[in-house]
């Protein structure tokens, strides 16, 4: 078990939806960026699941809100956000999930349910600094400061049959 994981957001209350909206928007404001009021909306569907989301889930969520929506659109409010720091882009689900600390320090690893799409946000400084070292030994760069980590949420592993995890105790 790793220390200090956090425990990943399970729908969180609106009050909370309503103070990352906020400081998102100043996050906007001081870097002179406009939050729209689509890419506002795109934010606040993702804070409001407590859980990533696929483009398709995305945009069915934004049509009932504004029927014309269309992919382009969310896209482009997918773009910003993410150039912004204030959503993830998840690889492991192909889904975006929001950032639940945009403000605070910068997490270096995302570990994404590959059931359900939950994330958990974790920052480990020293362990990205050697994980950034250990690819510079092979020539390589690191093309994103945020590493995935492929796992299972405790309400995921439940739902698994319990010999799965054992299959390689066996000699």
């Amino acid at each position: 078990m790793i220390p200090n994981m956090p425990v990943p957001p399970r729908s969180p209350r609106s009050d909370t939806v309503g103070a990352q909206l906020s400081v998102a928007e100043t996050l906007c404001e001081q870097r002179g960026r406009r939050l729209t009021p689509i890419r506002r909306k795109v934010l606040e569907l993702l804070l409001r699941h407590g859980r990533s989301l696929k483009a398709y889930e995305l945009l069915e969520a934004m049509r009932e809100v504004h029927p014309g929506a269309a992919p382009p659109t969310v896209y482009r409010a997918l773009d910003f956000l993410m150039d912004e720091g204030l959503i993830h882009r998840l690889d492991a689900v192909n889904a975006w999930s929001a950032c639940h600390d945009a403000g605070g320090a910068p997490h270096d690893l995302l570990v994404v349910c590959t059931g359900c799409g939950a994330v958990a946000e974790v920052s480990d400084p020293a362990m990205s600094r050697q994980l950034a070292e250990r690819v510079a030994q092979t020539g390589y760069a690191l093309a994103t400061h945020e590493t995935e980590i492929r796992a299972l949420c405790p309400q995921c592993q439940q739902k698994q049959p319990a010999e799965a995890g054992h299959q390689h105790h066996h000699h």
